[in-house]
């Protein structure tokens, strides 16, 4: 257990979000999704649910802010607008963390490529069919000098 960290945020998912680049993308998937067969690199967190991990993940992973688009849900079937109950908590969720990012619906072949595409999959048990999302990772800046103290006014490369 770590201060101000999510309990949910395992050693394995911690060190892969740290991992990930700017521009990388993870997925949080259902527990229907064929996370084994799409991911170049799975982390299983059994017995928790989409919007839970999307929570915990959001906590920590910055969002890419270079984009115009860096939050993509999947749809039911070929219905982009339709909104089932987990995609309503899913953006409630974005919306806390990201306020000024919309949650983009993405129709299954071009969502199930760009999950195959990921830096990795977070298979959850999430009962809900349709419950996947993926985040692409921003950047988070350092902070400017003269917004922190620091010796003969230099900006320390490392304080963020």
């Amino acid at each position: 257990m770590l201060k101000g960290l999510d309990p949910l945020l395992s050693p394995e998912l911690l060190s892969t979000l740290r991992a990930m680049g700017h521009g990388d993308e993870i997925a949080i998937v259902d527990g229907n999704y064929p996370g084994l067969e799409h991911a170049r690199r799975l982390i299983r967190l059994d017995g928790h649910g989409v919007i839970r991990v999307l929570d915990a993940v959001l906590s920590v992973l910055p969002i890419d802010d270079f984009v115009e688009q860096a939050i993509f849900r999947a749809t039911v079937k070929a219905d982009r607008d339709k909104l089932d109950p987990v995609h309503e908590e899913m953006i409630d969720c974005c919306a806390r963390h990201e306020p000024n990012r919309d949650v983009v619906p993405l129709i299954g072949p071009d969502f199930y490529g760009r999950v195959r595409a990921a830096h990795a999959i977070i298979q959850t048990s999430e009962p809900r069919l349709y419950g996947n999302i993926i985040l692409r990772k921003g950047v988070i800046y350092p902070k400017k000098t003269g917004d922190h103290a620091s010796p003969k006014g230099e900006a320390d490369p490392f304080d963020y």
